[in-house]
């Protein structure tokens, strides 16, 4: 009996570059309004917890009555629930926002010590609550320029928050700010590099701004998704909270100042966030 040859399946050709084009449109259009739909129920939700913050607040300051000590503890972890559960709908909204280019930035002449200082203010207590040392070396060669000084400490909390979470007791976490040269070169100017490199040092047109500490670290692989949306990682003997927006909030209000964010960083070696803020506006 003949052997019968095998089915062979037609390849399928490539779509062409329109249709390709369009396929991508329509997937970025889906995305658009699932986030705008996401976005809408988020914002629901605000009314409601705004009200029970306000109960809340009521209970605990007994005036509806005497409460005693476990009830007292009940309300202290209701509160801090919904304390975490007000953080994430603020950070979808913002991701939200950023997304659609709705976040209006509000740069002002500034001195960027006295940005870190409040926030390094606000940290230390909760550093210190964990046994973690918190360092801020003031750098006295930083002058005033203008950037958005409220979300350059939404940039810094996200990743403070970060360093908190995965270093544990008894390590360190520093914040740092120096002058720094930005070489940003296009095509015509690479012929040029020879000679700007030796007057890099005289133009500082950039600040660094560091978050370093002693945790757990980050595998290389994982160095660049970290700042996608909705990416956590999966840290041993480490509960991750949240829901992954941190970091990629903080890509975008960099972007947004005209500045870049990067992480170096080794597993069991701690890890260091750096992000630049021009100090000329483009």
């Amino acid at each position: 009996m003949p052997r019968l040859a095998p089915k062979v399946e037609p390849r399928a050709e490539p779509l062409p570059y329109q249709e390709l084009l369009e396929a991508f449109e329509r997937l970025q259009e889906k995305n658009r309004q699932r986030t705008v739909a996401l976005a809408s129920a988020a914002h629901e939700l605000r009314t409601p917890l705004a009200i029970m913050a306000g109960y809340l607040d009521v209970l605990r300051s007994q005036k509806p009555g005497p409460l005693s000590e476990q009830q007292q503890c009940i309300l202290r972890d209701m509160q801090t629930n919904r304390v975490r559960l007000q953080r994430f709908i603020d950070d979808f909204l913002t991701s939200s926002a950023l997304e659609s280019g709705k976040v209006n930035m509000r740069f002002e002449h500034a001195d960027l010590n006295a940005c870190l200082s409040e926030i390094y203010t606000l940290w230390m207590t909760r550093f210190k609550s964990k046994k973690i040392a918190f360092y801020f070396p003031v750098h006295d060669k930083l002058e005033p320029f203008s950037f958005d000084y409220y979300k350059t400490q939404r940039v810094l909390s996200n990743l403070l928050e970060n360093s908190f979470k995965f270093t544990p007791s008894g390590g360190s976490a520093w914040l740092n700010a120096e002058p720094y040269f930005w070489e940003r070169r296009n095509r015509q100017e690479r012929w040029l590099f020879e000679e700007r490199r030796w007057e890099s040092t005289a133009a500082m047109n950039s600040v660094r701004i560091t978050v370093s500490d002693t945790g757990v670290g980050i595998a290389p692989e994982n160095q660049q998704e970290i700042f996608d949306e909705f990416v956590r990682l999966a840290q041993p003997e480490h509960e991750s909270e949240g829901i992954g927006l941190g970091l990629a909030i903080a890509r975008r209000l960099v972007q947004a100042h005209g500045g870049k964010i990067w992480v170096e960083s080794e597993l069991g070696s701690g890890s260091k966030f750096s992000f630049l803020l021009p100090r000329k506006l483009a």
